[in-house]
């Protein structure tokens, strides 16, 4: 699904509260783009443990959201703005807690959820 689309990540650390309607007026007024254009947007908070993503596909947003329980997810440091990425890029943010942990491979017992 991800193939050859444009991959975009919103540097400074945004609120993980908003919800697609407000992720969608940032990117409009903030990043300068249309939301529905077909790309993705990433967004990160200020602790680097949570990312969103925004996606538009054919009539409607989708909105992913990642926590990690452990570690952090590997940003770009004294960037502003708006970068764009590679598919090897957001596959390696995806990852990226498992280059700064060893124990990152072993699977996370979960006894109590929020």
């Amino acid at each position: 699904m991800l193939n050859d689309i444009k991959i975009y990540l919103y540097t400074s650390p945004t609120d993980m509260r908003k919800s697609i309607d407000t992720l969608c007026m940032m990117v409009s007024e903030t990043l300068q783009m249309d939301p529905a254009s077909g790309y993705l947007f990433i967004f990160r908070n200020r602790a680097g443990n949570k990312i969103k993503a925004l996606y538009y596909e054919i009539n409607c947003f989708t909105l992913w959201y990642r926590r990690l329980e452990k570690g952090k997810f590997v940003f770009p440091r004294n960037a502003e703005g708006t970068i764009e990425m590679t598919q090897e890029h957001f596959h390696w943010l995806l990852a990226s807690d498992k280059f700064s942990r060893l124990d990152a491979m072993k699977p996370n017992e979960y006894a109590n959820y929020c």
